[in-house]
């Protein structure tokens, strides 16, 4: 009897566990998301995901999502070689963004976008509508406030690893990205001058520049200063003549669209009342592409090619 009484209370204890086990399971397939002031349910692990922006995408390619998506869209640049063949799985739908016939045609279940413009009416529709067609639409939130921190970015990089149920991968992608940050940063000779810096994005009769958004941040961890980080918001237009009043020593050119590198860098030199300039007169441009400077996993390259360009560069 003592025999049979052992066996059977080992026997509830296995069951008693088992149970456990399908309980928080059960528990932790439901969960929410607080998503730029929109709570997004979810149940499934999505398995028809579709990226919208060249940054977000590289995220789900980097967490090794790839068997999640059934399409993206709008790349800035190449992508990151060693995303590529992982990349080539997934239709592309569009090479900016989809329309919305395109869009609901690949039946997603999950929408991940790199910025607002994305989930517009005009656009695939707002947060609240594609929840309303059973699409969780996740706004990748870094590149949405004003002011982002790397913190911010790693925040959107666990949130993405909850709804995938891949924590581990994403903690681990953060930790790798924290050690690059790192490395870069003993790179940078000890000074108390720090480096002023002007961000020069487009514009002909003003200059359309940084303000607040994530380039201040590396610019700061660079060892510079953002000469328009009194701005109030992430981008905006500043007159050429405060620009001559801020004196930049450095010019950092965004890289993207059909304006090339070369075209703008000619045209700061044609601006007259830009000759006088420490950067102008000394020609240093740092030239980042437009992919690099967005809040996704090129953070740490970015970083790398402000603090060579700020001190390790001839020019």
């Amino acid at each position: 009897m003592k025999k049979l009484s052992i066996l059977g209370l080992l026997l509830l204890l296995l069951v008693g566990g088992c149970v456990d086990k399908e309980s928080a399971s059960a528990k932790q397939e439901s969960l929410s998301i607080e998503n730029n002031g929109v709570a997004l349910p979810i149940g499934e692990v999505p398995q028809r995901a579709i990226t919208l922006n060249q940054h977000v995408t590289e995220i789900m390619l980097a967490l090794g999502l790839e068997d999640h998506m059934v399409g993206t869209a709008y790349l800035d640049d190449e992508i990151l070689p060693e995303y590529q063949a992982a990349y080539e799985k997934i239709e592309v739908l569009s090479d900016t963004y989809p329309s919305k016939e395109v869009f609901v045609g690949a039946d997603p279940d999950f929408a991940y976008a790199g910025w607002a413009s994305a989930f517009k009416e005009d656009s695939l529709g707002t947060q609240a509508e594609l929840l309303d067609q059973g699409i969780i639409p996740y706004l990748h939130q870094s590149s949405t406030i004003v002011g982002p921190t790397l913190d911010d970015i790693f925040t959107d990089i666990e949130n993405i690893g909850k709804i995938f149920r891949v924590e581990d991968r994403s903690a681990q992608l953060i930790a790798d990205m924290k050690q690059q940050i790192d490395d870069i940063k003993k790179t940078i000779p000890p000074s108390d001058d720090k480096k002023r810096v002007f961000v020069f994005d487009s514009g002909d009769t003003s200059a359309f520049t940084v303000g607040q958004n994530f380039l201040n941040e590396l610019i700061t961890m660079a060892g510079g200063t953002n000469i328009f980080n009194d701005l109030d918001k992430n981008w905006g237009e500043v007159s050429w003549e405060k620009v001559v009043e801020r004196n930049p020593e450095i010019i950092v050119i965004i890289d993207y669209g059909d304006t090339s590198v070369d075209q703008k860098i000619d045209f700061l030199n044609s601006v007259s009342m830009l000759a006088d300039t420490t950067a102008i007169q000394n020609q240093h441009f740092v030239i980042v592409p437009l992919s690099a400077a967005a809040e996704g996993v090129r953070i740490p390259m970015a970083l790398d090619t402000l603090v060579k360009g700020f001190y390790h560069q001839s020019n």
